[in-house]
């Protein structure tokens, strides 16, 4: 008997009545029994990938950990000088210099987690003024589990709900607030991730940031950008990345989340900053005796990623293009978006759309409600605009 049968047959939901604790009789079998009905009769199974599969999801290019062993084994062959010693020289040492160049700062840090690169910024930013703006839909505030206050003593007040970014206004209220109240404070930092996950990766508009920037150095307020995907904002109207970065006192910047490092993050600004953040790093358990195979790998990804993703995102504007005059796809820009797009899809177009892509070796995400999330990544470049859209469309 199905799960849908044995909540939906009265004399086994009077037994189950009779045996389950009192708190456990306020279950909803109708709804256990449509949630069953609703699911799909199999999971689907994981597909093989392959150097031709394109990923219509996700920031990385998908890598198996035997590809992942042997393509670390052949930079270790290349590259003389890689290891390091408590993340102190090798290629740790280089990583830091290239991002300290690429960012516009004059030094960077080399850090085991994002997690850790948020906290230690903000953290040194407000020195003793523990007081610090962020978003409240950003990781630092709702994914890092009370990490600034728990362990750094900060009180982060929460800006923009629901929205990418804080207007000018709603920082100045919030400074005049902690300033103006019956106990003055003084805000000691300004946290800005861009792009924000949770917010489909859109971005804080560069006049939205730059704004904010030019009212906290008025103040003598330390800017943080939580910049974790930044660099997948390449190839979107305007972006500059020394020019965005600029605005910020401190940039921390994802080794893994489509660098291709197993983890690591960094974390730019100027010297007298990022030295504290390495005593703080130590204090915090975090200086690693080997960062070298996080740092190999993501250097090798940045050299030429900009290059690479900004081909990538042509590519796949022309397959959107595509999709619009084939008819039945319509493109949903996300406003101020870096790397993600929703894509709506007409009835006549959604019949055995998901498994016609995956036998083309192209993967996307299941549909809800006829629309689907769609991110731009390298393995847009693998296959031509045009191979794409016919998978799409059946031809």
């Amino acid at each position: 008997m199905t799960f849908e049968a044995r909540c939906t047959d009265p004399s086994r939901r009077r037994l189950l009545a009779a045996t389950l604790p009192a708190g456990l009789m306020m279950l909803n079998f109708d709804a256990l029994a449509a949630a069953a009905q609703a699911a799909p009769a199999a999971a689907r199974p994981r597909p093989a990938l392959t150097e031709r599969s394109v990923m219509l999801m996700g920031d990385a290019v998908p890598q198996k950990a035997q590809d992942w062993v042997r393509h670390l084994q052949q930079l270790v062959d290349a590259t003389p000088d890689v290891r390091d010693s408590y993340l102190a020289e090798g290629a740790v040492h280089t990583l830091e210099a290239r991002f300290a160049a690429l960012l516009g700062k004059q030094d960077a840090a080399f850090l085991p987690t994002g997690t850790l690169a948020n906290n230690l910024a903000v953290r040194v930013l407000c020195g003793e003024n523990r007081h610090a703006l962020v978003q409240h839909d950003s990781h630092l505030y709702l994914d890092e589990s009370n990490a600034a206050s728990t362990l750094n003593g900060l009180h982060l007040v929460p800006l923009a709900k629901g929205r990418a970014a804080p207007t000018l206004e709603e920082v100045k209220a919030a400074i005049d607030e902690a300033e103006n109240g019956p106990y003055p404070l003084r805000v000691g930092a300004i946290s800005l991730e861009s792009p924000v996950r949770r917010a489909d990766g859109a971005m804080v508009p560069f006049e939205t940031a730059r704004a904010i920037s030019q009212l906290a150095r008025s103040k003598k307020i330390g800017m943080h950008l939580d910049g974790a995907r930044l660099l997948l904002a390449y190839g979107t109207p305007g972006f500059d990345v020394k020019a965005y970065s600029a605005l910020f006192d401190t940039v921390y910047v994802s080794l893994y989340k489509y660098l291709g490092a197993p983890f690591g993050a960094v974390l730019a600004g100027d010297k007298e900053t990022i030295a504290k953040i390495r005593d703080l790093r130590h204090i915090f358990g975090s200086t690693i005796y080997q960062g070298w195979p996080a740092a190999l790998p993501a250097l090798h990804a940045l050299e030429g990623f900009e290059t690479r993703f900004i081909a990538a995102r042509r590519n796949a504007e022309s397959v959107f293009a595509g999709l619009a005059a084939a008819g039945g796809f319509t493109v949903q820009p996300v406003e101020h978006g870096s790397n993600i797009q929703f894509l709506q899809i007409a009835p006549e177009r959604s019949a055995g759309l998901v498994d016609r892509l995956r036998q083309a070796d192209i993967h996307m995400r299941e549909p809800r409600e006829a629309r689907v999330e769609i991110a731009i990544n390298e393995t847009w470049s693998r296959r031509g605009a045009d191979e794409i859209v016919r998978a799409f469309v059946g031809a």
